[in-house]
């Protein structure tokens, strides 16, 4: 028997249907995940069951049923018992979901003495550490400003685990955080699951996540389900076009053998082919916007495949393999298309042997003060001697953990951020101040950092008359905006009437206005669908093909970088830990951190041949005011030895471009 069963669901805001006919069960202790794109109703579907709807929405019909429970019948005063009781669940941004002015013990103690009349410290005490916090007791004297993002999410699942939830919803639990602190949060996750037979229901785009946690997976597209199928099924064949599109635009969709680590034998996800020489396949269009009129398949408008009967008739369920079910009434999986392009020119961009850009023993650190008189007492050193080089036409990659210093040393590079030693030279000249219209920087919000009271042929235009340039500005913006895919006629519209890959193609478009040489991308891809994803991947290769610019691509994606980066720099802890080529960093990695984060990052083929097995890495980073003695990495190494304890060491040069600092490498 199911525990939960969701039948025919469907919400309504006005005379529209965000969610229209959903059905699917959970067992207990299964594992169900939704995914989809953004604005594909799956956070929407949660709240319903949680019966947490916005004002402007209600259950137009449908039932929900919670361990023979008819939870759409419950009052409001009944459901409270239920929601963070039998049903917890875990928000996407746990920031925002704590409260800023109370403790993590009051905000638990909470959650407790509404579902079990007590608020016990021992008990608080107890869930913290099941959740894998250190030193509990003293955590929950903490404020959640105190915490870092791996830390906040593991005490909002302490929260939900108060009221020993029967079934948990987790709302991309893992968005917004390493591949690190991913891992262990997904590993807990899991193992929360299996020692308490608890049901879960995990909402993702994440296609790596879902593989690794998921018993059984429902597509979702334009608030309608158009797949369910078991995880193995699914990842050895999908059977929708949407689905197979989301696959397809992957970078990492060539291949991904297995193999060992060259270093104590750990299994290694990146082996094979890598896909940065052909072109993403993207899905045209984006997700129908709320409102919208379906006649027949709500796929038809970006599917290649359509049929005349797709527009007029909406698609049946039929089985496509067994215990799969697709909402198509295509019968058999067509071949994809193919992207019209390829990255040939991609081979001969960059081989000059000069150095575009030069950072040497790059140092930003920051002062802590302390006192009536604000004494200096120490630092932060975000960035501790870091040396880069990057040449015309080349990507290099600039990977770790948040607060590493990945973001400082690209602020510091363009002078956004005063380095408090070392230096930064273009084509030979050494910079002072701020960078050279030369320099630009795409930041990781689009949204954040476009201006909302500027349309967007203001956005654009504001470099070029703060910089004198030359020319007729208008025509630039409508060059600009034709040149990264978006029409000239959008000069009139405000940054909110776009959608997120829209909005960071203007960014783009903005950085390349004054004709720069280089461009820092500071996380541009990490918010966005990988749809999305895929045709900002896309426009950023064809750009660097086209004029030659050079990127210092900032990220925590290995995928990502293994399709756009020639060249890998690995930071921890304000420093450079291994740099070489993107071949000899992710496929013969030889730093333990480095080997960590590999391992660490969700790989579809778990779904595939059923192996969840992944290395993670415990704790969190220390802090870089006060750094551990020796090797900064030693308290988390698992081969850490006493030379490692005592000094830092040197680096290693283990081929003309391989470059890594750790006592082991050679072994």
């Amino acid at each position: 028997m199911s525990l939960l069963s969701v039948r025919d669901l469907s919400v309504a805001i006005g005379a529209a249907e965000p969610v229209d006919g959903v059905s699917f069960e959970i067992g207990a202790g299964e594992t169900f995940a939704l995914l989809g794109e953004s604005g594909c109703g799956k956070s929407l579907t949660a709240l319903a069951l949680m019966r947490l709807l916005p004002e402007a929405a209600r259950i137009a019909a449908g039932s929900v049923q919670f361990a023979g429970q008819e939870l759409c019948a419950l009052t409001e005063a009944q459901m409270r018992s239920v929601r963070g009781g039998k049903i917890g669940m875990i928000f996407q941004e746990p920031g925002a979901s704590l409260n800023p002015v109370m403790t993590i013990g009051a905000q638990i103690a909470e959650a407790l003495k509404f579902h079990t009349g007590k608020a016990q410290g021992e008990k608080i005490v107890e869930l913290l550490a099941a959740v894998g916090i250190p030193d509990p007791a003293r955590r929950a004297t903490e404020y959640p400003f105190q915490m870092s993002g791996g830390m906040k999410q593991r005490a909002m699942t302490a929260m939900a685990l108060a009221g020993e939830p029967e079934l948990l919803i987790a709302d991309e639990p893992t968005t917004a955080l390493d591949v690190t602190i991913q891992a262990q949060v997904l590993d807990l996750l899991d193992g929360l699951r299996r020692e308490r037979r608890m049901a879960m229901l995990l909402i993702s785009h994440d296609l790596g996540v879902v593989a690794q946690m998921a018993d059984r997976i429902g597509v979702m597209y334009a608030g309608q389900l158009v797949e369910v199928a078991p995880r193995a099924a699914f990842y050895a064949a999908p059977g929708h076009p949407y689905t197979r599109r989301l696959f397809a635009a992957l970078p990492d969709a060539a291949s991904a053998d297995k193999a060992a680590y060259p270093m104590r034998g750990i299994a290694y996800p990146l082996r094979g082919t890598p896909s940065r020489q052909r072109r993403l396949l993207t899905i045209p269009g984006s997700v129908p916007p709320l409102g919208t009129q379906h006649a027949g398949c709500r796929f038809v408008e970006r599917c290649g495949e359509a049929l005349p009967v797709c527009r007029s008739t909406p698609p049946p369920w039929r089985e496509y393999t067994a215990g799969q079910q697709v909402r198509c009434h295509l019968e058999t999986a067509h071949t994809l298309p193919a992207e019209s392009a390829d990255f040939a020119a991609r081979a001969k961009v960059g081989a000059g042997e000069t150095a575009l850009l030069e950072a040497s023993d790059l140092k930003v650190h920051f002062p802590i003060r302390r006192g009536v008189l604000q004494r200096v007492v120490g630092h932060v050193r975000a960035v501790d001697g870091v040396t880069i080089a990057l040449r015309a036409g080349r990507t290099v990659a600039l990977v770790g953990e948040s607060g590493c210093g990945k973001t400082t040393v690209g602020k510091a590079i363009l002078g956004l951020q005063p380095p408090t030693g070392g230096t930064v030279k273009l084509q030979g000249k050494l910079l002072q101040g701020l960078a050279p219209a030369a320099m630009q920087m795409v930041f990781q919000d689009p949204f954040g950092s476009l201006n909302p009271r500027l349309r967007v042929g203001e956005i654009i235009a504001e470099g070029l008359r703060a910089l004198a340039v030359a020319g007729d500005p208008a025509l630039r913006v409508a060059e600009l905006l034709e040149q990264v895919g978006l029409s000239g006629d959008m000069v009139g519209r405000y940054p909110h009437e776009f959608s997120g890959g829209q909005r960071q193609r203007i960014a783009i478009a903005r950085a390349l206005a004054v004709r720069p040489l280089l461009l820092i991308c500071d996380e541009p891809t990490s918010a966005l669908d990988v749809s999305v994803q895929a045709q900002i991947l896309n426009l950023l290769t064809d750009l660097q093909a086209q004029l030659g610019l050079a990127y210092l691509f900032i990220t925590h994606n290995i995928t990502v970088v293994d399709y756009l980066a020639q060249e890998v720099a690995v930071m921890y802890l304000g420093r450079i830990v291994e740099y070489g080529t993107v071949d000899e960093v992710l496929r013969n990695s030889r730093h333990p951190y480095t080997q960590a984060l590999l391992a660490a990052a969700p790989q579809i083929e778990a779904g595939r041949d059923g192996n969840r097995e992944y290395v993670r890495v415990a704790g969190d980073p220390p802090s870089p005011a006060n750094p551990p003695a020796g090797c900064h990495f030693h308290p988390r190494c698992p081969w850490a030895e006493s030379r490692c304890r005592a000094a830092y060491p040197a680096p290693a040069m283990l081929s003309a471009t391989h470059v890594v600092r750790c006592f082991l490498a050679g072994s």
